[in-house]
């Protein structure tokens, strides 16, 4: 009966470490939502870690108060804050070392 080398037998435990590590942080990754309303409060859109819109909440009226232009502009602001705060939520998660692990780095060249 043939054994494992010590040094393959730390490879292969340390590549079963970097699968756990890496399905938690995609873990955490995929449970990102952020939620900024518009200026005005009336709307509520719902932005996944990749900006993805994922939900939109209109409040009662507000479709019937404001102008088509206002409607959008509430809209779209309220997406590029979700969208900001969701951008925040994914570096952080890139930024907080897992147990035993350094930061990732958040581009070439860079430090974590």
């Amino acid at each position: 009966m043939s054994s494992i080398h010590p040094d393959v037998q730390a490879a292969l435990d340390a590549a079963r470490d970097l699968r756990h590590r890496i399905a938690e942080m995609r873990e955490k990754i995929d449970n990102i939502r952020a939620r900024r309303p518009s200026p005005s409060g009336a709307v509520i859109p719902e932005v996944d870690a990749m900006g993805k819109l994922t939900d939109l909440y209109l409040a009662p009226g507000t479709a019937a108060r404001l102008t088509g232009p206002e409607l959008v502009a509430e809209i779209m602001a309220a997406i590029r804050e979700s969208t900001a705060d969701a951008a925040r939520q994914y570096q952080s998660v890139m930024e907080t070392p897992v147990e035993g692990t350094e930061p990732v780095a958040t581009a070439p060249g860079q430090s974590g």
